[in-house]
């Protein structure tokens, strides 16, 4: 399963993201013989976000990563994110939420933090 924490501070503001296990999603349908479908989906949701904020946004942020772990690590150096970093991350937390009800939570759960 795959767990993504999207950190905010006590007024709502992001501070990050992490991510961390594989969704095994193929392992559970056909015995491992097709690609995993919501892998890559969460995938390219999660990297193309962090891709938009570090190159269209340039949103300063720490980044930690480990493919084989799955594990993604995101935190945002600026107290205040821009109005861009806004959208894109509530873009990212809308499509992970919208995976994880169409594919199952035991799967993929999004969750909100406050720090």
């Amino acid at each position: 399963m795959t767990t993504i924490i999207i950190r905010k501070n006590h007024e709502g503001i992001y501070r990050g993201f992490y991510c961390m296990g594989h969704a095994e999603y193929a392992k559970k349908r056909l015995f491992g013989k097709e690609p995993d479908i919501l892998c890559a989906a969460i995938s390219v949701t999660v990297q193309s976000t962090i891709m938009a904020l570090d190159e269209m946004v340039d949103e300063k942020m720490q980044l930690t990563q480990n493919e084989e772990t799955g594990f993604i690590k995101c935190d945002f150096e600026n107290s205040i994110p821009q109005d861009k970093t806004v959208f894109l991350m509530d873009f990212m937390v809308f499509s992970l939420q919208k995976l994880s009800r169409q594919y199952g939570e035991q799967y993929l759960q999004v969750k909100i933090e406050e720090v």
